[in-house]
C-alpha cells in the first residue's frame, strides 16, 4: 500500500510540473507576441526573415503603404508578392517591414516610389511618381497635377492617397527637399487649422514669392468652388513646409 502511494505522488508531482511547464511557456510566447505589437512590427518574423535573393530589389515599408499598391507599383500580382515575402495575410503589413521584390536590382527603395532619375551629384536621386490618382477636384490632385506641369515630376506617394497634411511626412520618407523657405514650383503644405487649412490640411503650389517672403500660390479646393484654381497668399510659419524634389 505504501508503494502505490509513493508512485501516485510522484505521477502527481511531475504532472503539475509538466501542466506549469506547457503554461509557462504560453505565457512567454504571449507575452513576445504582446512586445512586438507594441514596437509596431512582427517581432518574432524580424528574427526569421532572410535576406533577398540575388537581383531582388529591398524595399522598406512606409506608414499608409499597402501591399496591394506596393504590388501594383512594381507590376506584379499581390499574391505572388505576398507568397515571397511568406506573409500569411496580405492585408497586414508593418511600417519599416523589408519586403523582397523579385526579379529587380538590389537597390533599397525606402517607402513607395518609383525610378530614379541621373545626373545628381553621388549617383542618388529620390523617388518620382508615374501618375496622378488623387481625386480630381481636391487640392492633392491639384498640386500633383501643377508640379508636374512645372518640373514634369509626379509625387511619389500618388498610390497611397496621403491626405494634404500628411505630404511633409511623406516628403521626408521618400527623401524629397523639406524646408521652411519657399522657392518657386514648391509645394506648400499647411497643417491643419493654420492660415485657413482645414481639418485635413492643405497643399497648394507656390507660383511667386513676394519681397516680403510671403507667397503667392495656385490653390484647387480652396473657396466656394472646390474645382476652380484660385490665387492665395500665404506666409511661411509655424506649420507651413515647402516640398521639393
Amino acid at each position: 500500500m505504501h508503494i502505490h502511494q509513493r508512485i501516485w505522488h510522484y505521477f502527481v508531482k511531475h504532472r503539475i510540473i509538466q501542466i506549469l511547464s506547457v503554461q509557462g511557456l504560453i505565457l512567454a510566447i504571449t507575452g513576445f507576441s504582446i512586445i512586438g505589437n507594441l514596437l509596431g512590427g512582427p517581432l518574432i518574423g524580424a528574427f526569421a526573415q532572410s535576406p533577398c535573393s540575388t537581383g531582388d530589389r529591398l524595399y522598406i515599408v512606409a506608414s499608409g503603404d499597402t501591399l496591394g499598391a506596393i504590388a501594383s507599383h512594381y507590376r506584379i500580382s499581390l499574391q505572388r508578392l505576398a507568397t515571397y515575402n511568406h506573409i500569411a495575410n496580405p492585408n497586414v503589413i508593418y511600417r519599416n517591414q523589408r519586403l523582397c521584390i523579385p526579379g529587380k536590382s538590389s537597390k533599397v527603395n525606402k517607402g513607395h516610389g518609383g525610378g530614379n532619375k541621373p545626373g545628381k551629384p553621388g549617383g542618388y536621386r529620390p523617388p518620382i511618381g508615374h501618375s496622378n490618382t488623387f481625386p480630381y477636384g481636391q487640392c492633392t490632385w491639384w498640386a500633383n497635377h501643377r508640379f508636374y506641369q512645372i518640373h514634369h515630376i509626379y509625387v511619389p506617394w500618388e498610390n497611397v492617397n496621403a491626405n494634404a497634411w500628411q505630404w511633409t511626412g511623406r516628403a521626408y520618407s521618400y527623401h524629397w527637399h523639406v524646408s521652411s523657405r519657399p522657392s518657386y514650383g514648391a509645394i506648400v503644405n499647411l497643417q491643419p487649422g493654420v492660415q485657413g487649412a482645414w481639418g485635413a490640411g492643405h497643399v497648394a503650389v507656390v507660383e511667386r514669392v513676394l519681397r516680403n517672403g510671403n507667397v503667392i500660390a495656385s490653390n484647387m479646393n480652396w473657396g466656394r468652388n472646390p474645382y476652380q484654381v484660385v490665387y492665395v497668399e500665404f506666409t511661411p510659419g509655424r506649420g507651413v513646409t515647402f516640398i521639393s524634389y
